[in-house]
């Protein structure tokens, strides 16, 4: 059986490769049937919101990989409510719609469940 992975993005799309290095892991993870979940903490909540200019900084548009995420059989989608409260994104307005948003303890939680945890 295989081990279960639970990444954890904690970069803002715009802030470097972080971000894209993650969505590729999770996104190869899934092409290999790897159980797997996706964690956006700190920063990273920044990757849920909608309307992104990524052109603007340079960047690479990180939206059309997170739509491919179920497509990939990545469902596990969870989201730090504290991380989103303290930069003011709702969570009833994320790109994507199967979000979990997880309190501190549900997030403790979480990361017992998996095998391998990789935080970038």
């Amino acid at each position: 059986m295989a081990k279960s992975l639970l990444l954890i993005s904690r970069q803002a799309p715009w802030s470097g490769p972080g971000a894209r290095e993650a969505l590729d892991i999770v996104l190869a993870g899934g092409a290999f049937d790897l159980p797997i979940g996706l964690l956006f903490l700190d920063d990273g909540v920044f990757q849920l919101t909608s309307g992104q200019n990524a052109k603007a900084v340079q960047q690479k548009d990180l939206s059309a990989n997170l739509q491919a995420l179920p497509m990939f059989g990545v469902e596990d989608l969870f989201l730090c409510a504290a991380s989103a409260a303290e930069r003011g994104i709702a969570t009833d307005a994320l790109a994507l719609g199967e979000v979990k948003v997880l309190t501190a303890p549900d997030i403790a939680a979480l990361i017992d469940r998996y095998d391998q945890v990789i935080t970038l």
